[in-house]
């Protein structure tokens, strides 16, 4: 199981007056009623469907492509996968209906877990032969399927992510928030600037969607990804998957799959979207 562990609680901390400053709670206030003001008439839980909440001729097209959602075959497979394997034993109330609560913060190791570490780590402890059964970290594939199946049996239940107060969960918190908004990469971009600042702008013929909302529907199917030559599973994409596909498009170097960068970053990105319903898997450009 991959986590992230903090050594140095405290340096991260201190990284700046302005990330440490405020406390999870006055975050998230400030981020939703950032968005709600960029976007008025836009109720939260439309977040949770991105740029096709944000746009009504985008929305239009969404409705017409869930008449016969693309990712349904993905779903069935995941569905397939998760009883082959023995997910389930693994996992509260059997790994159904629990997508919500991911990332979590186990206060016995001082890490956080993602959803898809706990199945890598679930399908080791079974006995799976990962290399065998082509199983691995990436943008699609079986895991990509599994965490999707499992996200969709939470649909309708609201993201509930926790940031207790222990000096290893605000770090872990603060480092992903610090992430955020840090510039990196040639182009010297940070993830706010696209997703928040230049939210709802276009980019070349596509338009940018707003970070509130984004991990509700993640693992998405994404109708453009370069996996796609297989039609179950290769569109499916994890959110940290798309993390490091953002590196590459700013040209920066991106971090290893579960790296403690991404699963920060996925900590603090999910927390701002408490209260939004979980609709996984999401299709997207």
């Amino acid at each position: 199981m991959k986590k992230l562990v903090i050594t140095a609680a405290v340096a991260l901390m201190g990284l700046a007056p302005a990330l440490s400053s405020a406390t999870p709670q006055q975050d998230l206030k400030e981020f939703r009623e950032y968005y709600l003001k960029r976007f008025p008439g836009v109720k939260l839980q439309e977040f949770a469907d991105g740029i096709y909440g944000i746009d009504k001729g985008r929305r239009e097209e969404f409705e017409a492509m869930m008449e016969f959602p693309p990712y349904e075959p993905g779903l069935d497979l995941g569905k397939q996968l998760f009883a082959k394997y023995n997910v389930g034993k693994c996992f509260k109330n059997g790994g159904i209906g629990i997508r919500q609560n991911y990332p979590w913060f186990d206060a016995k190791s001082g890490t956080v877990h993602t959803l898809e570490g706990d199945i890598m780590a679930c399908l080791k402890k079974n006995g799976v032969d990962l290399n065998a059964e082509k199983i691995k970290f990436g943008a699609g594939g079986k895991l990509a399927v599994l965490s999707a199946y499992m996200g969709y049996t939470s649909r309708g239940k609201k993201l509930n992510v926790v940031i207790p107060n222990d000096p290893r969960a605000l770090a872990i918190y603060n480092r992903g928030k610090h992430h955020f908004y840090a510039k990196r990469g040639q182009l010297n971009m940070a993830c706010a600037d696209c997703h928040m600042y230049h939210s709802g702008q276009m980019a070349r013929a596509n338009l940018i969607s707003p970070a509130l909302g984004h991990p509700t529907h993640f693992p998405a199917y994404r109708k453009n990804n370069e996996l796609t030559g297989d039609p179950v599973m290769g569109g499916f994409v994890t959110l940290e998957a798309r993390y490091a596909s953002c590196n590459k498009q700013v040209r920066a170097k991106p971090f290893k799959p579960q790296s403690d960068e991404y699963i920060a970053l996925e900590y603090f990105e999910t927390y701002m979207s408490n209260g939004i319903k979980v609709n996984a898997p999401g299709v997207r450009e």
